[in-house]
């Protein structure tokens, strides 16, 4: 739990991914098309991946089937999972969180 939160603050926007999960691919592109310079933690290329992945499933409340990732830190808070992330850009509230984060200059 302390290294997620570690990485957590480390950029403003910080996406938990997984090099092979489809989700994380088009989670990591929105970021890159809005302008985002993300920084990305692939867990299947950290020696300590399964832990966060268990910290991260615990702090988004899964239900085991689900995986945690990608997990969404913007401005140090998590965000969330797809659905939750994809909610905000939906409803407009994503570049204004992008904005305050620091994360975004211009849209």
């Amino acid at each position: 739990m302390e290294r997620v939160e570690k990485l957590a603050k480390q950029s403003a926007v910080v996406v938990f991914s997984k090099s092979s999960c489809c989700m994380c691919h088009a989670m990591k592109r929105l970021f890159r098309e809005l302008g985002v310079n993300a920084m990305v933690v692939e867990l299947d290329q950290e020696p300590k991946g399964k832990d966060m992945e268990r910290a991260l499933a615990s702090l988004i409340g899964g239900n085991g089937r689900n995986p945690p990732v990608p997990a969404v830190y913007i401005g140090g808070r998590l965000v969330g999972p797809t659905e939750r992330v994809m909610a905000h850009h939906i409803n407009g509230t994503l570049v204004h969180m992008l904005r305050e984060a620091g994360a975004l200059w211009i849209l």
